[in-house]
């Protein structure tokens, strides 16, 4: 006799384009109702729009992640039109770069408050549906700038504090049923990496061949290869692998 797994419910944030849009989509594939989140919610209609298309459920919804009263506002949303969210992708995030000697306070701060206060805030609120039910899925998006990087001292910064703060969610939430792990990707062909090629003032192509000299297995990323990284993590099957960080790199990092 088998037990029917029950529909989950997933928030994906930052989804409203390139990495965030991929996990979301690949997660309404494996079956879960998804909401997508992003500041503007006309942004996530497309996204929404293409997992309806698809057969799935999703959800739009408008937030800033880094605002304590709208992460708050929104969850509770979820929750009565989606059902209670046990999964939760805190994909959400900015970049600032610069040279330490050239960046602003307000460059430091848009950077931590997104990352680390975001994920913060997310967690904190949809962490109580997931002890409640005695299951949880938790992903938090770092990066290999996590091991640091040339003009990204504040997102360097940022993703090292989000694995950090994902093993101690391992250790306080285990015992819940709830899992907790990062994926720090590295080079991954989306609107993000392609501004950074615009304002170095190189043509995409040219930056890409650049950085895909030093990849081991030959390419650059896509959101789908972080997707599928994130579909396990997430998975009835991943309950024993809690605390960990996945470098999605196409080679080996330290």
């Amino acid at each position: 006799m088998t037990t029917e797994t029950p529909t989950r419910t997933a928030i994906v944030t930052g989804a409203a384009r390139g990495i965030g849009a991929g996990v979301a989509e690949r997660l309404a594939a494996d079956g879960m109702a998804v909401a997508v989140l992003d500041l503007e919610e006309s942004a996530c209609r497309k996204v929404v729009d293409r997992i309806t298309a698809a057969g799935g459920r999703g959800l739009a919804v408008g937030v800033d992640v880094a605002d304590e009263d709208a992460v708050a506002a929104a969850v509770e949303q979820i929750a009565i039109e989606l059902g209670d969210p046990t999964v939760l992708v805190n994909n959400a995030g900015i970049i600032r770069d610069n040279l330490l000697f050239k960046m602003t306070v307000d460059d430091w701060d848009a950077v931590m408050s997104v990352h680390l206060r975001g994920s913060f805030l997310m967690t904190r609120t949809v962490q109580g549906y997931m002890t409640r039910t005695g299951w949880g899925r938790i992903v938090n998006l770092s990066s290999i700038s996590a091991l640091g990087n040339r003009g990204q001292a504040n997102y360097a910064a940022a993703k090292a504090g989000v694995q950090g703060f994902t093993k101690t969610l391992a250790f306080e939430l285990g015992r819940y049923g709830v899992t907790a792990n990062a994926i720090a990707p590295g080079f991954v062909e989306t609107e993000m990496t392609m501004a950074t090629a615009e304002r170095m003032g190189m043509p995409f192509d040219d930056f890409k061949a650049a950085v895909v000299r030093d990849i081991p297995v030959g390419r650059g990323g896509l959101p789908a290869d972080i997707a599928h990284a994130v579909s396990f993590f997430v998975s009835e099957g991943a309950g024993y692998v809690s605390g960990q960080v996945l470098y999605v790199a196409g080679g080996p990092k330290a």
